[in-house]
């Protein structure tokens, strides 16, 4: 394993096209990944097999990935179509009083600080700028999902794509950790990752749906 997880065809359509300013914007996988691996590194420490790992990246995926986090995107890019500055500021301030999240809140906003500094040069975007002044006075956190979302907004790129390319490159990143100590191949990386990423669709489709997932809907 290189640090790199192979991708599936339909990942690689996300990955040109249209969507590269995505990647340019939001950084690697790794990147994506680093809040959650910061957060969960007691639980990584204990991984020390695949059936482990397997079960790490489930409890990740139904306690965090699918009830929080990608509706959290899905939030963001909500307020960045419609300029809903006061909705973002008021999300971000929910975000920072959910219990699941304080763990990794610093990785994940350092992760989102840093992102949104790169949107800098957007100088005619209101929303934009104003999260951006915002994080830099303190008044908001700047988390990673957010950031992700409102990228996903300003370079006009399809929200479904995007939720699935977050899962798919997060859950990617969690591999890519654990395959040093557990000396996996890159056929098992791939595996795993084909296994990790078989429900994202449909979580996506049921977070999209008009009577998904409610949990951050409103704020």
């Amino acid at each position: 394993m290189t640090g790199q997880t192979h991708i599936a065809p339909s990942e690689t359509a996300l990955l040109s096209g249209e969507v590269r300013p995505l990647l340019t914007q939001l950084g690697t996988a790794e990147d994506l990944a680093a809040p959650a691996l910061a957060s969960s590194a007691l639980q990584l420490a204990q991984v020390r097999s695949v059936p482990a790992l397997r079960m790490f990246l489930q409890t990740y995926q139904a306690g965090l990935l699918t009830p929080l986090e990608l509706p959290a995107i899905q939030r963001a890019y909500d307020c960045a179509q419609r300029h809903e500055v006061r909705e973002l500021m008021a999300l971000d301030q929910q975000l920072a009083a959910e219990p699941k999240l304080r763990e990794f809140a610093a990785a994940s906003c350092r992760v989102g600080q840093r992102q949104i500094h790169r949107l800098r040069p957007l100088r005619d975007h209101r929303l934009v700028q104003r999260y951006l002044a915002a994080v830099d006075s303190g008044e908001a956190r700047g988390w990673h999902t957010l950031v992700y979302g409102i990228t996903l907004a300003v370079f006009s790129l399809p929200l479904r794509q995007g939720l699935v390319n977050y899962a798919q490159q997060t859950l990617g990143g969690f591999i890519a950790g654990a395959a040093p100590p557990l000396a996996l191949t890159d056929g098992q990386c791939g595996e795993l990752h084909a296994q990790a990423c078989a429900a994202v669709p449909a979580a996506v489709q049921r977070l999209l749906a008009p009577n998904g997932h409610t949990l951050l809907r409103r704020v």
